[in-house]
């Protein structure tokens, strides 16, 4: 029974629901729903689909994530980035056919859903610790660029056709003359309404209440006759549920756009997952949320829908609204099939630049100036990464992007992990501690004593450097050098060809009359030293034995 608890957390949690969190979640499943079905129509027209497939996104997807998910307010659709990772794949492989279009779509779903059920079962929920918070940066701010060069042309009315940025602006540029006068006038009020309703009205589906005024003015007015493009009246009813019939070379087609999808679905979903969790005091399972979006993933393929993700915008909605359970997926997802069968003629009353309005407005926050300008005063290697993360994505696309954002911050982890720091100790006034004397002016060095701390692993990779480091404070030591300590504190790891740097370093130090003592390093850095043979030449490496005692007993023998 205990397997089956922790495979389906419903089985925890529903027993345990308290009844009087059914009005919040009544209310807040109300609220999403009409959040939801502006924002998941634009999307699905960022994607390159029709309008309707997002919110088929919306209400199958939720449907599974209430049973294996482990957030309580994550809600689970389209998003912004993953619309554009899919709609600029799509477009190529369906070469223009919409129907082609949606079934490749919801295939990828199918794929996504697989990779992440693999994942659940590796146990690879460990994958978001490799993504930095600087790359993320980078990459929704060269994301959200690329989708507002997608969608800007709309709002003046232009239909430009190009999958790169800067071609995109330069287009866009050379057409304004061409732009279409009502469908700017239009689509400016509608983006004035839509801030001036979010500053005035936070957490309230302003979106929704554009579109109604939208297609009540386009209603009573008859504006649509001066030239206005509307989405038209969508399909009536529920989809049956189906897979999606690929070829196997479109399979491996898809193949490289569903990995891309995946870490940007887990990326984006555990990280708006932890923000809310934190923020209400409980915890996620991240291995459980790869199952979990697996199954979103699965039903959302299923449902004629696309891949999706856990977005942060709209499970902050989600959230003020009092969600306390999943079960606000339910009734979004109910609110969502009424409309469809009930409400789907409305539409053919919208016009079509209030989905690009929408979208830009969404996008726009992903651009943290705030955090740029922060990583360009602490530390300007983290800013260059981010700016380069940002061109990527700039010049090779948000598919692409994805890929460089991850081999980037690998890169990152491997260059502060090449380079590590190398502390010189000096002895605290006072005390018998050791601390770094480049933080601690005043602390006292020890006559004839260099103190080294490394402040990393000791790996094969990194070896190089920390030679080249140690022996070049060796060889600038000022006066008669006749110890060196090595303080291993903070080398949580030391590999073959670290320990055997060590001897090599003892044997070098030896040639020139220096001795060498390790000191306060790890378990598993111990035996390693132990079983290379380094306690045959420099004496028995203790764990109880400080850096003071080393000093104490050199300085003893030296008198």
């Amino acid at each position: 029974m205990q397997i089956f608890r922790q495979i389906l957390p419903i089985l925890t949690w529903l027993p345990a629901y308290k009844p009087v969190n059914l009005k919040w979640d009544l209310l807040a499943g109300v609220t999403l729903a009409f959040f939801v079905i502006p924002e998941s129509m634009a999307y699905a027209s960022l994607a390159g689909l029709p309008p309707y497939t997002g919110i088929y996104c919306y209400m199958f997807a939720g449907l599974l994530y209430f049973v294996f998910g482990s957030s309580r307010q994550l809600a689970i659709g389209p998003t912004s980035a993953m619309a554009i990772v899919i709609g600029g794949a799509i477009a190529t492989f369906s070469h223009g056919d919409p129907g082609r279009a949606v079934i490749l779509a919801s295939g990828t779903a199918l794929i996504v859903a697989l990779l992440f059920v693999i994942a659940w079962l590796i146990r690879l929920s460990s994958l978001v610790n490799f993504i930095s918070e600087t790359i993320l940066i980078g990459f929704k701010a060269g994301a959200a660029l690329v989708i507002a060069s997608t969608q800007v042309p709309k709002l003046f009315g232009l239909h430009i056709s190009s999958s790169n940025f800067f071609e995109r602006v330069w287009l866009l540029l050379s057409h304004l003359s061409e732009m279409h006068t009502p469908t700017l006038i239009f689509g400016l009020v509608a983006l004035t309404l839509l801030i001036a309703g979010h500053y005035f009205l936070p957490g309230k589906p302003i979106s929704l209440i554009v579109v109604v005024i939208s297609i009540l003015f386009m209603y009573f007015s008859g504006v649509g006759y001066a030239g206005l493009a509307m989405v038209g009246e969508i399909p009536k009813g529920i989809p049956m549920p189906s897979f999606p019939l690929m070829k196997s070379i479109e399979i491996d087609e898809l193949l490289s756009l569903a990995i891309a999808c995946f870490i940007l679905s887990y990326l984006e979903s555990i990280s708006a997952a932890r923000t809310l969790a934190a923020k209400n005091g409980y915890e996620v399972d991240a291995r459980q949320e790869l199952l979990a979006l697996g199954a979103a993933n699965f039903a959302s393929s299923i449902g004629s829908g696309f891949p999706v993700a856990g977005g942060l915008s709209q499970s902050v909605v989600n959230d003020k609204a009092g969600a306390r359970s999943l079960f606000t997926l339910i009734i979004t997802s109910f609110i969502l099939g009424i409309s469809l069968l009930y409400l789907t003629g409305l539409f053919r009353f919208l016009p079509e630049v209030i989905l690009p309005v929408i979208v830009i407005y969404a996008v726009v926050g992903l651009i943290k100036i705030r955090d740029i300008k922060h990583l360009f005063r602490v530390s300007r290697f983290e800013f260059r990464i981010s700016l380069a993360t940002i061109l990527a994505v700039l010049l090779l696309g948000v598919l692409n992007g994805v890929i460089i954002a991850v081999v980037l911050s690998l890169v990152f982890l491997l260059k502060m992990a090449a380079t590590p720091h190398i502390a010189i100790l000096g002895q605290i006034p006072g005390t018998s501690n050791y601390s770094d004397m480049q933080r601690h002016s005043d602390n006292i060095p020890v006559e004839g004593i260099l103190i080294l701390r490394v402040e990393a692993s000791i790996l094969y990779f990194n070896i190089q450097n920390i030679h080249d480091k140690i022996h070049r404070l060796v060889d600038n030591y000022e006066g008669k050098l006749r110890l060196v300590i090595i303080d291993m504190s903070s080398s949580n790891y030391l590999d073959v060809a670290g320990a055997r740097f060590f001897l090599h370093m003892e044997d070098d130090l030896e040639k020139k009359g220096i001795g060498l003592q390790i000191v306060d390093a790890l378990g598993q850095a111990r035996d390693i030293l132990r079983a290379e043979g380094m306690e045959k030449e420099i004496g028995h490496i203790s764990r109880k034995v400080t850096i003071n005692d080393v000093v104490v007993a050199f300085q003893k023998s030296s008198h």
